[in-house]
């Protein structure tokens, strides 16, 4: 490791340290305790349901294949906890990515329109190429999500992007493709029936396959951006800091966008648009871990699920014996969030 790329990360936070709580313990205290939430959400998710089990009937659904509790979790509670645990962490890095490149902290991949990018196309796999299944869709969500992330970026000024200028873009392009999908669903009953549940956003329907479908495009995308944490570090300080550091600002935007892509559009294609996890996660991570990408990124990748299982907990105990969407509790939730993340943020004129 040489001279230049150690300083990338104490040069951060000199700039930025100002901007974010000083924080009381180390990251490696905030990872560990994070962690720890991690199991118990997950744990919480396999336990919690229409049928509620207890800790010794979980251990013995995972372990005994004669157990009562056999099929429960291993057909119903594993598959879904563990989608959420994927999907959450793949939004949670998306967003952690795209507001470390940006410098921007209402950068999201709902709140920027690549989850409805992603939804667009699924929406247009299902209306024009008859596809009923993930594997027919996916290809068509990772390409809308690419296009989105894209516009959004060129739209809202490129490198000279502001967060308000960003925001409007992908307000606009959110409104344009929501209206768009909406427009295929009521023209035809059979897109209509797919995508009523879909567009909500859910782990409901998780299943083995839909796992091993979206698992190659989410270690690939989440390698990359863990990967990212000392260039998008470098990159804070501006391109000129970043060129005499040893990163490319171009080549660390270019790979930032192909891990938001992967991330967002295989999460997306596997269980709707989710929005304001990827918004969220980054914020309350910053305040364990301070502004350095390289801590913030592992941060979201444990927080972002904690979020999304615990949303999805709390749909399965409050309707009962039905379930209120996770999409739609993460809406109601995220809203007065985004308000608070506003009030609180400087800088967002651009």
């Amino acid at each position: 490791m040489n001279a230049s790329t150690t300083l990338a990360p104490s040069a951060l936070t000199d700039r930025v340290g100002s901007e974010s709580p000083v924080r009381r313990h180390t990251p490696r205290t905030a990872l560990i305790l994070l962690a720890i939430a991690l199991v118990v959400v997950a744990t919480a998710s396999i336990a919690i349901g229409a049928k509620p089990l207890s800790l010794p009937d979980v251990w013995r659904g995972l372990t005994d294949s004669h157990s009562s509790s056999y099929v429960v979790v291993h057909q119903l509670r594993l598959p879904r906890t563990l989608l959420g645990l994927l999907v959450g962490a793949a939004l949670g890095l998306a967003g952690c990515v795209m507001q470390n490149l940006t410098r921007n902290p209402l950068a999201d991949p709902g709140l920027l329109g690549i989850n409805a990018g992603a939804g667009a196309a699924v929406a247009s796999s299902i209306y024009f190429f008859g596809a009923t299944s993930l594997g027919g869709y996916i290809w068509f969500s990772l390409i809308g999500a690419f296009v989105v992330a894209v516009l959004v970026y060129a739209i809202g000024g490129g490198r000279s992007a502001g967060p308000g200028r960003l925001v409007l873009a992908g307000a606009a392009l959110n409104a344009t493709l929501y209206s768009y999908v909406n427009g295929l669903s009521l023209s035809d009953a059979t897109t209509l029936d797919q995508l009523r549940f879909w567009t909500v956003g859910s782990l409901a329907g998780a299943t083995d396959s839909t796992i091993v479908m979206i698992l190659p495009f989410l270690v690939v995308g989440a390698a990359l951006a863990l990967l990212l944490g000392r260039s998008l570090a470098a990159l804070q300080l501006g391109d000129d800091s970043a060129r005499a550091l040893g990163a490319s600002p171009s080549r660390v935007r270019l790979l930032s966008i192909v891990a938001v892509t992967l991330l967002c559009g295989a999460a997306t294609a596997a269980c709707g648009p989710i929005v304001f996890v990827g918004l969220l996660a980054p914020h309350v991570v910053r305040r364990f871990t301070g502004p350095d990408p390289q801590w913030q990124l592992p941060a979201c990748l444990l927080f972002a699920p904690v979020l999304l299982l615990g949303a999805d907990v709390i749909g399965r105990v409050i309707a009962r014996p039905g379930e209120v969407q996770v999409g739609v509790l993460t809406a109601v939730i995220g809203g007065p969030c985004l308000v608070a993340v506003v009030r609180r943020s400087k800088g967002l004129r651009g």
